[in-house]
């Protein structure tokens, strides 16, 4: 029954998908695959975010995360909000005015090595990142089909591979905002059959019962040496924001299909006060799930991620909630993946290739190296299922701390040695920096392009390997001798580390 049901709902929501990128990718080239033609609404955009942001990990790891640390996971998301307003004025500002189509190019200020540093560092944690998401979803179909892990992550990141092909970033623009519903959806109905089986005499009952609950605390001011602390959640919140959205080619190449800054911006301070909101739903499902287990005699699962897929598992909780569950992880996992492999086919055509949109590469090398990280990242998943872990969500924001640290010290140095102006005026509006320059060759691309610090002959790289090693003994270190635990600050620890290597380097 429950591998019928479960065959029923991938087929049916992939021939959905499919069909849209058919509709959508129609006279699509080059142009279409990476900028989407600069024409996407900023609704369909903010909405599809949410989704795009919301992978199945979450949809799994987040209600769980209420056993160990309750709801203080929504301090770090009230960071999120802080970090998404930075992103919107004053990131989004440059890339729209040096009109790119790889964020990766401003690193080109510094010189040739840094800017494509930085896109290798943006493969390798895309990678790292996507195959932690997606092991979620491939763990559950497997076992809910019977299969072997291998087989089930070639199989769907290849039906992730047919509907993106063609139209890329053009077609994840709506295939996103359906996947975001989907989600929302199967979040809702989840919750409802959790209410319904808790018997609450109203709502009000519910949200007093929440509230009043051992798992619901949301502040925490005391501890300073604790992760969750809440000024440690906050800072914490607003630069993992800043890196993994605003420094991310996957997160910010739907931003930049909109048809100016404006809605852009509007874009992207409206999916980021969408996150409070969503997160604290999936909290509270699990704060509900706790009272549930409780209310059934069952013992609480060792391992948070458990703890919402044990329900559905488990002999209560029906069919319905199992095809509502099997819909919302594939929705946000298809949401998540489709947009990376998009993201990482852009950053090795553009930034590794040396391509623009329309020229520098055709349209058959483009879709050979949409396919080869189809394979790397099935390959990427494949050995992730060799990790053992108590919570995945976690593991995630961990990367996140040791590979896209060195973007943001890049990002952080690129901008302090090539200030930009305001385009004047007269200035030539097919370059395509947008007529920005640094300071001192204005008017000039070609100063731009060479880079202004050429003193570094080899030292950007090794700046950038040495501090994510820097940052790993320092977190097994420092605990040891101070009692002090490193949380998602790490983050911006290793930034920090490589902005000093790069100033160090460029002096010497």
């Amino acid at each position: 029954m429950h591998l019928a049901m479960v065959l029923i709902v991938v087929l049916a929501y992939f021939s959905v998908l499919l069909a849209i990128s058919h509709f959508s990718a129609r006279g699509g080239d080059n142009s279409s695959f990476f900028t989407g033609g600069r024409r996407s609404p900023w609704y369909m955009v903010a909405f599809g975010m949410v989704g795009a942001s919301i992978s199945g990990v979450t949809f799994v790891s987040v209600p769980g995360m209420v056993l160990h640390s309750g709801m203080t996971y929504l301090q770090t998301c009230m960071g999120f909000i802080l970090g998404y307003f930075a992103v919107a004025y004053v990131l989004l500002p440059i890339y729209y005015r040096m009109n790119l189509t790889s964020i990766y190019t401003v690193l080109r200020g510094i010189n040739d090595e840094a800017y494509k540093t930085g896109a290798l560092f943006f493969i390798v944690s895309k990678l790292l990142g996507s195959a932690a998401k997606f092991f979620v979803p491939c763990f559950i179909i497997s076992g809910a089909l019977g299969i072997s892990f291998p087989v089930t992550v070639i199989l769907l990141l290849s039906l992730i591979w047919l509907y993106t092909r063609k139209g890329g970033i053009k077609t994840l623009v709506w295939t996103d905002s359906l996947q975001t519903l989907c989600m929302l959806v199967a979040l809702g109905l989840i919750i409802y059959n959790v209410y319904g089986a808790l018997d609450f005499n109203g709502v009000g009952e519910c949200l007093s019962a929440v509230a009043a609950s051992d798992f619901s605390q949301v502040f925490e001011f005391t501890a300073w040496d604790s992760p969750n602390n809440f000024f440690k959640c906050f800072v914490s919140g607003m630069f993992i924001v800043i890196v993994m959205t605003g420094l991310d080619q996957d997160m910010m190449q739907k931003n930049l299909t909109c048809k100016n800054l404006r809605d852009a911006q509007k874009d992207m301070c409206t999916y980021g006060f969408a996150f409070v909101p969503v997160n604290a739903l999936f909290l509270v499902l699990g704060v509900l799930l706790t009272m549930l287990y409780a209310k059934n005699g069952m013992a609480l699962p060792d391992k948070p991620d458990a703890l919402l897929s044990g329900f559905v598992f488990g002999e209560g909780a029906g069919s319905l909630v199992l095809v509502f569950f099997i819909l919302g992880i594939i929705a946000t996992s298809f949401s998540t993946v489709d947009s990376a492999l998009t993201a990482l086919t852009t950053t090795f055509c553009v930034d590794i290739l040396g391509a623009s949109t329309q020229e520098g590469v055709g349209e058959n090398s483009r879709r050979r190296v949409h396919a080869g990280m189809t394979i790397a990242l099935i390959c990427c998943t494949v050995m992730f299922n060799m990790v053992s872990t108590t919570s995945l969500i976690d593991v995630i924001y961990r990367l996140v701390s040791y590979t896209y640290g060195p973007l943001l010290g890049l990002f952080a140095y690129g901008l302090k040695t090539t200030p930009l102006q305001l385009p004047q005026r007269g200035r030539d509006k097919k370059s395509p920096l947008g007529g920005f320059c640094p300071s001192g060759n204005e008017g000039n691309e070609g100063s731009y392009l060479e880079g202004s610090c050429r003193g570094f002959r080899g030292g950007v790289l090794l700046v950038c390997i040495a501090s994510p090693l820097i940052c790993l003994a320092l977190d097994y270190g420092v605990p040891l001798l101070t009692g002090y635990h490193f949380g998602y600050e790490l983050l911006l620890l290793n930034g920090l580390i490589t902005y000093g290597g790069l100033c160090l380097v460029h002096s010497s």
